[in-house]
C-alpha cells in the first residue's frame, strides 16, 4: 500500500485547473482599445514633435499668417466640440435604454463630424490652389501630415459611427453594441482632445 502526499503547490495547481475562471464580459475589448489609444497618442506625439521642429521652416514661402483663416478654423473647432457634446447625450440616452433618442444624437454627431471634414477638405483644397501644398516647404509638409492624420481619424470615426447606427437599428442596445459605443465614445473624445492641441499649437500660436 502506497501513500501520496499532496503539497500546497500541487493543491493550488489542481484548483486552477478545475475551478472556472470568470472574466468580466468585454474586459479584453476595453483593455485592447485602451492599448490602441495609447499607440495613437504616441503617433500624434511624434507628429506634434515634427511640427515643432519644422513649423518655422518656410523655405521662403508663405507662413501661417498668410495662409490660415482663423475664423474658418474656429467654426470647424465648434463643429468638433459640439459633436463631442452630442455624443455625450447619446451615451446618456443609451444608459436609460432610449434607443430612438440614442440614434438621433448619434445622427447629429455624424452630421457635425461630416461638417468638420467638409471644412477641412475645403481648407486643404484652398491651400493647394494657392500653391501651398505639402511639397512647398517643410512647414507645410508637417502641417498636412498632422492635420491630415487627424482628419483621417475623424473620417474613420464617421464610418464607424454609421456602422454602429445600423447595428443598433437592427439589433438594439445589446451588450455588444453598448461595448462598441463605449469604445467609439472614447475614440471620439480622444480626437476632440487632439484637435484642441492642433488648434492651439498649430493655428493660434502660428498666428502670433
Amino acid at each position: 500500500m502506497t501513500t501520496t502526499t499532496t503539497t500546497a503547490e500541487d493543491r493550488a495547481v489542481q484548483y486552477w485547473d478545475t475551478e472556472p475562471h470568470h472574466h468580466e464580459d468585454g474586459a479584453s475589448t476595453n483593455i485592447g482599445f485602451w492599448i490602441y489609444l495609447m499607440s495613437d497618442c504616441l503617433m500624434f506625439a511624434v507628429l506634434f514633435a515634427v511640427f515643432g521642429v519644422l513649423g518655422q521652416s518656410y523655405a521662403a514661402g508663405p507662413g501661417p499668417q498668410a495662409l490660415f483663416e482663423l475664423h474658418l478654423v474656429a467654426i470647424n473647432t465648434a463643429f468638433l466640440l459640439l459633436s463631442s457634446l452630442t455624443f455625450g447625450f447619446a451615451m446618456l440616452s443609451m444608459v436609460v435604454g432610449r434607443q430612438d433618442r440614442t440614434l438621433m444624437w448619434l445622427a447629429v454627431t455624424l452630421v457635425l463630424g461630416l461638417s468638420f471634414l467638409a471644412v477641412e477638405i475645403y481648407e486643404f483644397q484652398h491651400l493647394i490652389h494657392l500653391g501651398a501644398g505639402p511639397q512647398r516647404s517643410a512647414f507645410l509638409s508637417s502641417f498636412f501630415a498632422l492635420v491630415g492624420t487627424h482628419g483621417l481619424h475623424v473620417a474613420f470615426g464617421c464610418l464607424w459611427l454609421t456602422t454602429l447606427m445600423i447595428q443598433i437599428r437592427q439589433h438594439g442596445l445589446t451588450g455588444a453594441n453598448i461595448r462598441r459605443m463605449t469604445c467609439l465614445s472614447m475614440f471620439w473624445h480622444f480626437l476632440d482632445v487632439i484637435w484642441i492641441g492642433v488648434f492651439t499649437f498649430v493655428y493660434l500660436l502660428g498666428m502670433i
